[in-house]
């Protein structure tokens, strides 16, 4: 039921001659290289969604599942990868997942039907879970606690959040000059020379003691989720009450309830609950799910509102996004300065509230709205506050987290992060569907993603709450 990897012989491992230790900076390199193909993923694919449906003829459901296949199975076996980092060596899960990425890349950019492209983005999705965890585990052994690592930190927050926010750009030009397909081929280059470099720079490291893999514990957890996000987008066709809304609904609570009860009764299991009653580890998580529930969907309505409704082409909409994509680098850089100054709640708080101000604005869009005002000015208040408040929550999430621990921690921060984005996803393009109906007019499309961005800032509000009354007033090391 479990699965088991024995440590290595310590009169081999003796034998073995060790690499020179590489400078903090370029462990920190690499991981954040990693870093930023795997949330590229996550949003590379958003322009090329229409081209994809003429290619292999996927339907409304069956696009929502190109995004929902990876992002589902990253965050269900994020907390395996983050715990098998911790046994069994950061560099070698780091290497195992990026290896299982890039050929999965592969694969999908060669897929020639559509349940081939849908099972090459789940197996992306699951080397992401195992490689994305060991990034931020990576960064935070590399460099000492304190103002470096709070700067290392926001340095792999402003890269994955980059790749977030380049994936519309990346995406468009790649779409635009060769075709669909090239966003998935494009990592198979990069991800071998990201290999490359990391088998020969990265030094091993493992706080392990033997223990099992709790494998049951994934597989309930992703089965869980996976079951319900199922549910609600069932909810868009059928209803609410209907079977086949209800049936995978109730589902999908019932494995997520089996999940916990499995992680209660385990020796060693996959999330010790335990870890919750740690305030910044819980505050921060549940922070993490709500912001990641609506700045997940941003990128995906964004592309699709310049595309559908303002007839931007692929190229076009990725290009519009740029200033976005500025903004949350800027955030996630300014953010360590403002720690020192205000605290990580504080800066966590106001990041939310200026993303929050950008929603609000964003939802006021129109079918024949200007680019400045419907697309770049709110666009870059949404990812400034990204970016300011990514920062201040993995700071807190990972902070006085025993290296035992430190994988699955950055595995979990990674989960609410991206199992939050999938599932409000789901949520928020059922509501846009049912808003939009039958009609596909510019005007019918504007006011389902209209909607989905009042809801996205209904999202944010309650996080701020959260935020300023659950969150510590400061991260460990970020003063």
């Amino acid at each position: 039921m479990a699965l088991m990897l024995e440590a290595p012989d310590a009169a081999l491992t003796a034998r073995t001659p060790r690499r020179r230790t590489p400078p903090p900076w370029l462990a920190v390199a690499l991981a954040c290289f990693g870093q930023f193909l795997v949330v590229l993923d996550i949003s590379v694919v958003n322009v090329a969604l229409p081209s994809m449906r003429t290619g292999l003829g996927l339907g409304e459901q069956g696009l929502q599942w190109v995004v929902n296949a990876y992002a589902i199975a990253f965050a269900g076996f994020m907390l395996l990868g983050g715990r098998a980092g911790d046994l069994y060596g950061r560099k070698r899960m780091f290497l195992v997942g990026l290896g299982l990425f890039t050929l999965a890349s592969l694969a999908g950019g060669l897929a020639q039907d559509d349940w081939q492209l849908l099972l090459a983005r789940a197996v992306q999705g699951l080397g992401a879970a195992v490689l994305a965890p060991s990034t931020l585990t990576i960064v935070t052994s590399a460099v000492p606690e304190g103002p470096a690592r709070a700067r290392a930190i926001a340095t792999w927050t402003a890269v994955g959040a980059g790749g977030g926010a380049a994936g519309g750009f990346v995406g468009g030009v790649l779409v635009e000059t060769l075709s669909w397909r090239w966003v998935l081929l494009i990592n198979v280059p990069i991800g071998v020379l990201v290999l490359a470099g990391a088998a020969w720079w990265l030094a091993e490291g493992r706080a392990g003691d033997g223990r099992r893999l709790d494998l049951p514990g994934a597989v309930l957890v992703t089965a869980g989720l996976a079951t319900l996000a199922f549910g609600i987008s069932q909810t868009e066709a059928e209803g609410w009450t209907a079977p086949h809304t209800l049936v995978p609904l109730g589902a999908g609570l019932a494995l997520i309830a089996l999940f916990l009860l499995v992680e209660v009764r385990a020796k060693a299991p996959l999330m010790p609950l335990g870890l919750f009653r740690v305030r910044a580890v819980s505050s921060a998580n549940a922070a993490m799910f709500l912001s990641g529930a609506a700045m997940f969907c941003m990128w995906f309505f964004m592309t699709l509102y310049a595309q559908n409704v303002l007839g931007y082409t692929p190229f076009q909409a990725g290009f519009a996004l740029v200033p976005s994509s500025l903004a949350v680098i800027v955030g996630s850089k300014v953010a360590p300065r403002l720690m020192r100054a205000a605290g990580a709640r504080a800066v966590a708080v106001l990041g939310t509230l200026v993303a929050l101000t950008g929603f609000a604005w964003q939802s006021t869009m129109t079918a024949d709205g200007a680019y400045l005002t419907a697309i770049m000015f709110p666009g870059i208040l949404m990812m400034l506050g990204a970016g300011l408040a990514g920062t201040p929550l993995a700071a807190l999430a990972t902070s006085d987290i025993a290296p035992e621990e430190a994988g699955l921690v950055s595995g979990l921060i990674n989960t609410s992060r991206t199992m939050g984005g999938s599932l409000g996803l789901a949520v928020l393009s059922t509501l846009a569907a049912a808003r939009t109906g039958d009609s596909t007019t510019p005007e019918a499309l504007t006011e389902g993603y209209a909607l989905a961005f009042r809801t996205g800032t209904v999202v944010l509000a309650v996080g701020v709450v959260l935020m300023w009354f659950w969150l510590p007033r400061k991260a460990a090391g970020a003063h």
